[in-house]
Order: structure tokens, then sequence, then C-alpha cells
């Protein structure tokens, strides 16, 4: 069964319970936590972050953030970049995380996007096989950060 979520604003109501939610212990060298996220949106608005809560329901499961429509240049890649995909440690398995990119998908596409990309922290654990079986591919190119560039193709999908 396909997870059904909503993509939610972030306001004073919901910001703590979005701010709690938190990967497994294993998985936070992949993932940044959701204040972090806030901080490093605040820290660059020419990436043009574009954020919001996953909700299942009532209830906050996850987290994405997004470079939306940006003017990409030698730090900026775009226009449409993943920055952030996580779902709460209890809440994942479920399909949430293929749920969140098709949303995320349909509505860059409707925005005019033909790629979205994204990067990933290597090694065991990583989100690595999520992307590749969702389509994302290789570029080969490497991020400043030392993190591999994916690009997902929207054109044929």
């Amino acid at each position: 069964m396909a997870a059904q979520i909503r993509l939610v604003e972030i306001t004073d109501a919901n910001r703590e319970a979005v701010v709690a939610l938190r990967v497994h212990p294993a998985q936070e060298q992949f993932v940044a936590s959701v204040e972090a996220s806030f901080r490093h949106a605040a820290e660059q608005p020419e990436a043009k972050p574009w954020f919001r809560a996953v909700y299942d329901g009532d209830v906050p499961v996850g987290f994405v953030m997004l470079s939306w429509n940006l003017v990409p240049g030698p730090e900026l890649r775009g226009p449409y970049f993943l920055w952030r995909l996580l779902i709460g440690a209890g809440f994942q398995g479920r399909g949430y995380g293929t749920a969140i990119l098709d949303e995320v998908v349909s509505l860059i596409r409707a925005d005019g996007a033909t790629e979205l990309i994204t990067s990933y922290v290597p090694g065991e654990g990583s989100p690595l096989p999520f992307y590749l079986r969702y389509g994302f591919v290789p570029t080969g190119e490497i991020d400043a950060d030392g993190e591999p560039i994916l690009v997902l193709d929207l054109t044929g999908r």
C-alpha cells in the first residue's frame, strides 16, 4: 500500500513536532536534523530553500527541503536540488520516502523542472540504494563536501 502524505508548511504551531523528528542513530551521519536544516536554509538564502513537513493524517512523519528553481552557480546545484529528505525513525520502511519523492517530482515538474539533483554521504547504510531504486543515476561528479551527485531525469517520467 502506498503511503498517503501531505506536504505542510512549517509554522509556529507545528515547528516543535517537526523539529522533534529524528532518524535512527545509525543514520545521523547521513542526514542532518530538521533544526540543522532550518539553520542551513537561513545561512544560504541564495540557495532558494523550500521546505515542508511531511504529514500522514495529523502526524508529522518527515521533512523535505529543496533548492527551488535557483540559478545554478559554482557552489549551487540546480535549479532543483533535493537538499534534505528525512523520515522519522519510527516511520521508516512504510513507503514515505517514495511518496515524498513522488509528490516533490509532481510539484517541480509542474514548475517546469526537467531534472532533480541530489547528493549523498557515502558509507554503509547510506540512502544511495533508495535513490537508485527510485531512478536517480550517479553523474560521476563529487561536490565540495565530498558527496557524490545523483540526478533524476524528469523528461521521461
